[in-house]
């Protein structure tokens, strides 16, 4: 198993409540493989996107 820091950005315009955000946030890493944690570090009221970092869990690459 391999750990991978990711950075994102998420659209939050159309996102009502903090369970939306946190189901778009899951969607958004879930690509990525398996969050061991995530964390909003920044926020563009201006652009409504915010930014994300995350640690992912994925399997090693099978040789």
């Amino acid at each position: 198993m391999t750990t991978h820091f990711i950075a994102l950005e998420i659209d939050l315009s159309e996102l009502q409540t903090q369970n939306d955000v946190i189901a778009k946030v899951a969607e958004q890493l879930q690509p990525y493989g398996h969050p061991l944690r995530w964390a909003i570090t920044r926020v563009d009221r201006d652009r409504q996107q915010a930014t994300v970092e995350a640690v992912v869990t994925r399997p090693a690459a099978q040789l």
